[in-house]
């Protein structure tokens, strides 16, 4: 499991270890023995990892109270180094095994649950429940939850991410593909379904239809 820094404590940390869960818990700043423990750590420790232009990022570890500690520091260079000019600490708890770069690249990982977090309240109807009634709630959390899978899923399987997105949001999809006009018309028995001209996604649509189709098929 990985946790921000809004679950750590000794508590959570020991029903973990009992529990033997691994995890990582990013800690926050400000606490002087953590600081003074990151201070203690060898300048030929930190290892640099990539990070976005005009920074640079590098990533060591140590001990604290006799956990694993792996530690980021971030800095800004170029003409932007003056707004902060100083490097900036990042760290988290964890029992896990492996290199310490490999280790910060894991726990970063589990930010990207809130891109899909928000997009489950705007895409899929979370983010108003419609009733005071807590069964009513838990009902419509139910059809929430089964409505982002199948959005998530119909974008993966076919293939509905852009080269440049990492998630296609369920807005995106519902105006491109879901909820586009259309005519169902009846050619020779046969129904058949009548998009608009000049629609610029109608490759992606039947790009996607056919990957659909072709799971339906091996599944039976």
């Amino acid at each position: 499991m990985r946790f921000d820094s809004g679950f750590w404590s000794n508590e959570t940390i020991v029903t973990l270890e009992r529990l033997k869960v691994s995890h990582t818990m990013a800690v926050r700043t400000g606490v002087k023995a953590l600081e003074r423990a990151i201070e203690a750590i060898c300048e030929d420790a930190w290892v640099e990892i990539d990070y976005p232009e005009g920074g640079r990022a590098e990533v060591a570890e140590c001990v604290y109270k006799g956990r694993r500690l792996i530690v980021r520091r971030t800095c800004l260079i170029g003409p932007q180094a003056s707004l902060w000019p100083d490097w900036r600490h990042f760290a988290c708890l964890t029992d896990l095994d492996g290199p310490a770069v490999g280790v910060d690249a894991f726990h970063r990982q589990h930010a990207t649950v809130e891109l899909c977090i928000d997009d489950w309240n705007k895409g899929a109807g979370m983010e108003h429940c419609p009733s005071g009634n807590f069964c009513a709630n838990g009902a419509w959390l139910c059809c929430a939850v089964l409505a982002h899978n199948l959005m998530r899923w119909t974008a993966g399987i076919g293939d509905l991410v852009e080269k440049d997105e990492t998630l296609v949001v369920a807005r995106t999809l519902r105006t491109r593909y879901f909820a586009v006009p259309a005519r169902l018309v009846n050619r020779s028995g046969r129904p058949t379904l009548r998009m608009p001209e000049r629609w610029p996604w109608a490759l992606k649509f039947t790009t996607a239809i056919t990957n659909l189709r072709a799971v339906t098929s091996a599944a039976t």
